[in-house]
């Protein structure tokens, strides 16, 4: 089912989690983003479109000044978020030219989405960049967002982006592949399970655990991604962004992960 799913797709939003673009000490994992950029360009050349929705602002900060890594304070964690949003950057542009790509940048918010004119320019940005060549890269404005305006996980932006550009297909990347009715670090007989489609089942079918050290979602913001674009029609994958290669190998079905099928 899976390369089916991608195969089928056109319009590919790719969510890369932070623990995905984590090395195990907490910086920046350089390699990882190199073969993930030449996967992306080779998705390109075959004619598909790619949004890339990005993690790792703090990480990069931790990277590039780690004197703060500890601090708790909010506004050392967005001072972190400014700083680490332009070694992310820089290491993308990096990633990407490789491959003869140009990245563009977008940081929304919230409110970014509930404002009609703001939602309008996104999505005009988004579609000129992709028409162009160029591959957006969004994530949350984390240095500048509070509650009331922050959407919290890139999950749910990923949705949110996916919904707003029409894609045929989102794709999260985070570490571990796909959905468990337990969670399989704690239960060596957790099942696996392929393909979802009906959500209010899989809730009542499986554990929800805590999030992990440096992402700021878990399996709860997957689901409730899921519940976004599969009632606008389109099909989600969860997977194991860690597996070489890991984008080839759901292609050509060596990966597994799950299947949340769009909702008719």
């Amino acid at each position: 089912m899976i390369p089916k799913v991608i195969a089928e797709a056109r319009k590919i939003v790719i969510k890369v989690g932070s623990n995905t673009l984590a090395m195990g000490d907490g910086t920046m994992n350089r390699a990882f983003m190199a073969e993930f950029a030449e996967q992306c360009a080779n998705l390109v050349k075959s004619g598909k479109q790619v949004v890339l929705v990005s993690s790792g602002a703090q990480v990069a900060g931790v990277s590039t000044l780690d004197r703060w890594a500890r601090k708790k304070d909010i506004h050392y964690r967005q001072a972190l978020c400014a700083i680490g949003q332009v070694e992310l950057m820089q290491n993308w542009r990096e990633a990407f030219a490789a491959r003869d790509l140009h990245i563009g940048q977008l940081l929304l918010t919230r409110e970014d989405f509930n404002d009609d004119q703001r939602t309008l320019n996104m999505r005009n940005t988004i579609f000129t960049l992709v028409d162009e060549g160029v591959i957006p890269i969004i994530n949350e404005n984390d240095s500048v967002s509070y509650e009331e305006i922050r959407i919290g996980d890139n999950d749910n932006l990923s949705a949110l982006t996916a919904i707003l550009w029409s894609a045929d297909l989102l794709i999260l990347f985070s570490d571990i592949d796909g959905v468990y009715d337990k969670n399989p670090k704690e239960h060596a007989d957790a099942r696996h399970i392929g393909e979802v489609s009906d959500l209010n089942d899989l809730r009542s079918g499986i554990t929800i655990g805590a999030t992990n050290s440096f992402g700021t979602g878990g399996i709860a913001t997957k689901l409730e991604a899921a519940e976004k674009v599969t009632s606008y029609g389109i099909p989600m994958l969860l997977a194991n962004g860690s597996q070489g290669r890991c984008l080839e190998g759901l292609a050509n079905g060596t990966n597994r992960g799950t299947v949340f099928l769009a909702r008719d």
